[in-house]
C-alpha cells in the first residue's frame, strides 16, 4: 500500500494557523475599537451608595448620559429626588436607559412613549430632555406618587403590560439619583475614554448644558452659546482663558429659579453640575472636573473623585491614595461651593 503524502496534513495545519490568525486580529481589533470608543455595551461608568452601604451600579457611557439628562430636567422642573428615582426606573425598564428608536407596536424612546398615544411626534419623543418632561408631566398629576410605591407610580404613568417590572430596578435608580441631583457627593465616576464624536470643546459643554438644564435655568450658559444676546451680570458660565488655553467651562454654583423653595441646597446644585459632567465625559470629550475640593481626571484606572492637592496642573496624580470613602468626600464638598470646572480635551 503506497504511503500517504504529508502534503495534505502541511495544508490542514497550515488552513487552521491562518483561521486561528485571522480571529486573534478581528479580537484584537474589536478590542482596541472598544478601548478607544469607551465600548458601546460594556460598563464605563459606576455610582456608589454616599452612606456607609456598599451598594454599587454599573453602567455604559451611553447610559450616564441619558440618565444625566433625566436627572436635570426633574430638577429643573422642580420635581423631588423621589420623582428623578421613579423616572429612572421607568427608563431602565422600557429601554434599559437607551435612547431606542423602535419598540411594542409604535414605541420610541428612553420611555417607550408612543405618538399614537398623545406622547408627542416621533422627534419630540427621540428627544431625551422632551421624553423625561412629558414624563414628568405626567407623574406629577398622580396623587401622592412620592408616597405611593415605586412600581405603581410608575405604572400609573405607563399603563404597562408588565405593572410590577419597574420594581426591580428601584436600588440601582435610587444609586443614581442621589449621585445625579447631588443629594450624594463625589459618588459617580466615568472611566471618561473619548467617544467618536465630533462634539468637544467648552462650546460642545454650554450646548450640551442647555440642552438638559434648560435656557431658562442656565440664562448665562444660553447667551453665551446663541452669541446674540448681552451676556447677563450674573456670573456666567465661561471659558478660561488661562492656565488650559481656553478649555475650561467654569460653571459658578447659584439657585436655581425651579429649585427655589425647594429646599435643595447649593452644595447638592454643584454636585449635581459635577456628576453631569463626568457623565457626559466621553461623549463631550471632558478631561476634569473640580468642584469643592475634589477632582476628577479622565482615564485614571479607578477614576475616583481625589482631593485636588493629590493631582498636579495636567491632572496626574501625584501620590496614591489609600482611602477615598463617600462620607470623607460629602465632609470635603461642605468646605466650598463657589464654583463647578469643567476642561476639555485638547
Amino acid at each position: 500500500m503506497p504511503e500517504q503524502s504529508p502534503r495534505p496534513k502541511r495544508r490542514g495545519r497550515l488552513f487552521r494557523c491562518g483561521a486561528a490568525f485571522v480571529v486573534l486580529c478581528a479580537v484584537a481589533g474589536y478590542l482596541v475599537v472598544q478601548y478607544v470608543t469607551g465600548g458601546g455595551n460594556t460598563p464605563g461608568c459606576k455610582v456608589v451608595s454616599g452612606g456607609s452601604a456598599a451598594a454599587t451600579y454599573e453602567f455604559t457611557p451611553e447610559q450616564a448620559v441619558n440618565a444625566a439628562t433625566i436627572a436635570a430636567v426633574g430638577t429643573g422642573r422642580g420635581m423631588p429626588e423621589r420623582a428623578v428615582t421613579i423616572a429612572l426606573a421607568t427608563a431602565l425598564q422600557e429601554s434599559g436607559l437607551r435612547n431606542i428608536d423602535h419598540g411594542d407596536r409604535d414605541s420610541l424612546g428612553l420611555f417607550q412613549q408612543r405618538p399614537s398615544q398623545g406622547w408627542g411626534t416621533p422627534r419630540e419623543i427621540m428627544d431625551p430632555a422632551y421624553a423625561a418632561g412629558v414624563f414628568y408631566k405626567h407623574l406629577a398629576k398622580v396623587p401622592d406618587y412620592t408616597d405611593l410605591p415605586l412600581t405603581v407610580a410608575a405604572q400609573r404613568v405607563q399603563r404597562s403590560g408588565f405593572p410590577t417590572a419597574y420594581a426591580k430596578h428601584e436600588s440601582d435608580a435610587t444609586l443614581l439619583a442621589a449621585a445625579l441631583t447631588g443629594q450624594s457627593a463625589a459618588t459617580l465616576t466615568c472611566e471618561g475614554r473619548p467617544a467618536a464624536t465630533r462634539a468637544a470643546g467648552p462650546d460642545a459643554v454650554r450646548s450640551a448644558l442647555v440642552r438638559d438644564f434648560g435656557r431658562d435655568v442656565l440664562e448665562p450658559a444660553a447667551a453665551e452659546v446663541g452669541a446674540t444676546s448681552t451676556p447677563s451680570p450674573t456670573p456666567t458660565p465661561s471659558a478660561n482663558a488661562t492656565g488650559d488655553g481656553g478649555r475650561t467651562v467654569t460653571l459658578p454654583v447659584t439657585a436655581d429659579r425651579a429649585e427655589q423653595g425647594s429646599g435643595r441646597s447649593l452644595r447638592e446644585r454643584g454636585w449635581q453640575l459635577a456628576h453631569w459632567a463626568v457623565a457626559n465625559a466621553s461623549v463631550l470629550h471632558i478631561e476634569r472636573v473640580s468642584y469643592a475640593g475634589r477632582q476628577w481626571v479622565a482615564g485614571n484606572t479607578d477614576s475616583r473623585w481625589r482631593p485636588e492637592d493629590t493631582a498636579d496642573s495636567a491632572g496626574a496624580e501625584k501620590q496614591p491614595e489609600k482611602t477615598d470613602t463617600a462620607d470623607e468626600a460629602a465632609r470635603t464638598a461642605n468646605e466650598d461651593v463657589g464654583a463647578v470646572r469643567i476642561v476639555t480635551a485638547q
